[in-house]
């Protein structure tokens, strides 16, 4: 089967299908993210005669009405929308819409006298040699122009004038590629032909073709649903935008997604701050029961997957639960209820979640548990439990939609807590934490998905810091507090241990930088001399602790063994195993409490 067709177009056609929508490129598909120099140095190549490389779009399939007439499917660009964005700012005078979400115009000016194109800026526009706007003059009469400006330019050769401004005038006869896939691919075909054509290997997402397929619909609202995933991720992060969109999109603040989001504006929660593709795949899946963003896109398309045809009812329904599942993702109660539950397991911070696929099934989890009624009490437990069972066990790490799919369509058949005492019996066994587990701890990565679950199980249980009374460990990390070395590192490395030895997790402590300072690099046996001299005199110089219980419990917390105080160079080996083994506990009884 031919897979696509080229074909040369003329610049001028491109456009015309742009203006009737033949071609979708909404304005809110992606920012317009060129420099106005590059949009200059596009019209410069395209009056010059050179080549401007193609662009890519994929035919959407004709979809079967209701009535039984067959729709033409329109034309989605997938890539080339900068190229063709600019050429509509360009020649048309099109606004676009900028990095930074404002709808704004770029105007280039060519100069004929030396067939030269600029930005347009002050200086030029105070010199009469220079046209200050090309998509005037590409829109105007040859005859017009030239007349007018030979009347600012009297002392100039006319006949040059008139051949370089009609060479101006026509770049929109100029030819583009444009490579048009089969409406019959499937996206990792797509995927496979725009990797292979693009000569910057840039790899769409599978979210990046839904959203090219929600953009482009106008008739079911995909390009309202469209903005709204994008203004929530942008509001998520920087909250000051909603001033902008009250200001410029006066349509969509009339909108249902629009109130649904409102209460961004005055939230500055950073824990799980989605993009597109995680609103997407969570709004899908929780909604659809669904984890393949490639089923997502077919049935946006109208497929039927039993008669394999198009239908458009089934897109008209596909695009009405993609709503809603939105919508559900939006909801303010769904979303602070959800971060509630997170933070509960002692993820307070984002940087102890490094894997954005186990907080977005998380969330998958607790709407689709609430849509099937369980109580809340149920669901705090089983979406807790969940995360740091699919943390631990790199869950969603390898392929994540097949994991996603499974793993929905498990739920969506059995209680969950059938699944997960199924999962819990063959996948966090005692061989998993007195085995397995401590011997993923034997890492000197500080991101290590492990260490962070040990410090998700220290925030819940509410443990103080190294040698510390009163600050805690969920205090030092959400005021950035430092990691520190029990044995400290130039000790270390004065006695030959290279990076990956001193660097270990097993060796890693939330202590208070002014104590660390005060313990130096001295071993363990100084240090621990120096806080039992400190504890005898009730001095409060290094640590708060003056108890021999306090000193003990503050080790137990930390998982110290005791046997550190002893301990010399020649033990830090035994340190490190010892100390595995009761950091997996930790996190084990932490488990069994969530």
């Amino acid at each position: 089967m031919q897979k696509y067709n080229v074909n040369q177009q003329l610049i001028e056609n491109l456009l015309s299908w742009v203006n009737s929508g033949e071609i979708a490129i909404p304005e809110i598909q992606r920012p317009f993210v060129w420099d106005n120099s590059k949009v200059r140095d596009l019209m410069d190549s395209l009056y010059q005669g050179y080549p401007v490389g193609y662009v890519i779009a994929w035919r959407n399939p004709n979809v079967r009405l209701k009535d039984g007439s067959q729709s033409e499917g329109k034309k989605i660009l997938i890539d080339g929308q900068q190229r063709i964005t600019a050429l509509t700012a360009a020649i048309l005078g099109h606004f676009v819409i900028n990095k930074t979400y404002q709808r704004v115009k770029i105007k280039i000016s060519f100069n004929p006298l030396i067939e030269k194109f600029e930005v347009q800026n002050p200086a030029i526009l105070k010199d009469k040699t220079w046209l200050p706007d090309i998509s005037e003059v590409i829109n105007g009469s040859v005859l017009k122009i030239v007349r007018e400006y030979l009347k600012l330019n009297p002392e100039v050769d006319e006949e040059v004038i008139e051949k370089n401004i009609t060479k101006l005038i026509n770049i929109p006869k100029k030819q583009i590629g444009i490579i048009e896939l089969s409406p019959d691919l499937d996206i990792e075909t797509v995927t496979e032909i725009f990797i292979r054509i693009n000569s910057k290997g840039v790899v769409l997402s599978q979210a990046d073709f839904a959203m090219s397929k929600i953009a482009s619909n106008t008739e079911y609202g995909g390009n309202q649903l469209r903005k709204a995933i994008d203004y929530f991720c942008h509001l998520a992060i920087a909250p000051e935008f909603f001033r902008h969109i009250e200001e410029n999109d006066s349509d969509f603040v009339k909108s249902d997604y629009f109130n649904k989001m409102k209460w961004l504006k005055n939230e500055s929660e950073d824990l799980y701050d989605p993009d597109y593709n995680d609103l997407i795949r969570v709004a899908f899946t929780s909604q659809f029961s669904r984890g393949r963003l490639s089923d997502l896109v077919s049935l946006l398309s109208g497929r039927n997957f039993e008669s394999r045809t198009f239908e458009d009812e089934i897109a008209e329904q596909s695009f009405e639960g993609l709503k809603k599942g939105v919508l559900n993702f939006m909801n303010e109660t769904n979303y602070k209820r959800f971060l509630m539950i997170v933070k509960s397991a002692g993820f307070i911070s984002p940087k102890l979640i490094r894997s954005q696929n186990a907080i977005n099934f998380a969330y998958i989890l607790y709407l689709k548990l609430k849509d099937l009624n369980n109580t809340p009490a149920e669901i705090e437990s089983f979406v807790r439990r969940w995360l740091v069972y699919s943390i631990l066990t790199g869950r969603y790490s390898g392929s994540p939609e097949s994991a996603f799919d499974f793993d929905i369509k498990q739920i969506n058949s059995k209680p969950i807590q059938e699944i997960l005492k199924e999962r819990e019996t063959a996948e966090l066994s005692e061989a998993f934490w007195a085995a397995s587990l401590p011997q993923s701890l034997d890492s000197s990565v500080a991101s290590s998905p492990y260490f962070h679950v040990y410090l998700a199980a220290q925030v819940k249980a509410g443990d103080k810091g190294f040698f510390s009374k009163d600050i805690t460990v969920a205090d030092m990390i959400q005021l950035r507090g430092d990691i520190h070395h029990l044995f400290p590192k130039d000790f270390l490395k004065k006695h030959g241990f290279d990076k990956n030895k001193y660097n270990q997790i097993a060796n890693y402590v939330y202590m208070q930088s002014e104590i660390n300072i005060k313990i130096g690099n001295k071993s363990p046996q100084d240090y621990f001399k120096i806080i039992r001299e400190q504890m005898s005199l009730a001095s409060l110089l290094i640590t708060g602790i003056t108890t021999e219980d306090q000193l003990l419990e503050n080790m137990r917390m930390n998982c110290i063994p005791i046997q550190i105080e002893s301990m010399t160079i020649d033990n830090y080996s035994d340190f490190l195993a010892e100390r595995r083994k009761l950091m997996a506990n930790k996190i084990k009884e932490y488990y069994r409490q969530l």
